[in-house]
């Protein structure tokens, strides 16, 4: 008799009655590797997504998103307060490069776009598309250093600033002088959200705290879209809501970026600016960083649009729209701390 006509009658035996089984046998089933799940785009920000052709044209939203794999020559992720700059900053870019071709732009928050670089991609309205930028930029050097951990980005450099203002209705009429104001019960006040708006994360929450205003309006909560204090808003996406709010009404004051505000004036928004005094506007400190991704698939052209940054022409092009022009030490790139 074989082996196998031995064995066989005793493994049948113990699969019957329970015999001895291996280490293996009680292992649980393997399961299949879990895909990341994409970060969504929040509804209606069509204008934050868009595709520059060479020949002028300019796709939005979803019809955007589904040609930046194939027709974007560069694709830029930028902190979403650059959004009103952008076209002019790129048609420079594309008159100085035109060999660069077409270019791929999305400008939403800097958080979310952190969470899209790390998932791999995005959702909106209901489709999915799997995509890495070239660029990266956000308003804080500590994102940048996240991806230098992930071994995503080994350089960066400084490449335009701003300051933070106070934004009310024309006129002031609730008579609001500076931050301390804030304070009051009076007041309907909106502020950008604390999880994913970097203005709030990285710097107005430092001079609230400074003030000893955050415990009071934020109410010991971090959300967005969502009232935290009975007189306090946090906006859902974008501080650009707060002008909005205060065309609707519905909002007395508002901190947003001084660029902001401009934009603001310049689309007819009856509101004006409370400037701030150094130690709460942190004009000395707020700073834009950018850097190549190490896996782009567009390094040339991603280091010739950070090349076009340094030129009288880059920093012309965001000045235009209020923003606060680099030094020469800023422009230099260096590698991320």
């Amino acid at each position: 008799m074989n082996f196998n006509s031995c064995v066989f009658p005793f493994l049948l035996l113990a699969s019957l009655f329970g015999g001895p089984t291996s280490a293996a046998d009680k292992a649980e089933p393997v399961k299949a590797p879990t895909v990341a799940s994409l970060e969504p785009i929040p509804p209606k920000k069509d204008n934050d997504l868009r595709l520059f052709y060479t020949d002028g044209k300019i796709l939005t939203g979803s019809a955007a998103l589904g040609k930046m794999n194939t027709d974007a020559k560069l694709t830029l992720w930028l902190a979403g307060n650059q959004f009103f700059a952008m076209e002019d900053v790129l048609r420079a870019f594309q008159k100085t490069n035109p060999e660069v071709g077409n270019i791929g732009l999305i400008t939403l928050p800097p958080g979310i776009i952190l969470k899209a670089v790390n998932a791999g991609g995005w959702t909106y309205e209901g489709k999915d598309y799997r995509m890495q930028p070239d660029v990266y930029a956000s308003v804080q050097l500590g994102h940048l250093k996240t991806l230098k951990s992930k071994g995503r980005m080994d350089q960066f450099m400084v490449y335009t600033h701003n300051a933070l203002n106070l934004i009310v209705p024309k006129g002031n009429p609730k008579h609001i002088k500076g931050i301390a104001d804030l304070g009051r019960d009076d007041l309907k006040i909106m502020l950008p959200n604390p999880l994913t708006e970097g203005i709030m994360t990285f710097y107005a929450k430092k001079v609230l705290i400074n003030h000893k205003l955050w415990d009071k309006l934020s109410g010991g909560k971090e959300c967005k879209s969502c009232d935290p204090t009975p007189n306090v808003h946090f906006t859902s996406v974008h501080h650009r809501e707060i002008p909005d709010g205060l065309k609707a009404g519905t909002v007395d004051v508002g901190i947003v970026w001084a660029t902001e505000t401009k934009n603001a004036l310049e689309e007819g928004h009856a509101v004006e600016a409370i400037p701030l005094p150094e130690e709460d506007s942190l004009i000395n400190e707020v700073s834009y960083a950018i850097g190549v991704l190490t896996d782009s698939k567009h390094k040339d052209a991603a280091n010739r649009y950070l090349s076009f940054l340094k030129t009288d022409e880059g920093q012309n092009a965001y000045d235009k729209f209020g923003f606060i022009k680099a030094s020469k030490a800023d422009l230099s790139l260096r590698a991320i701390p």
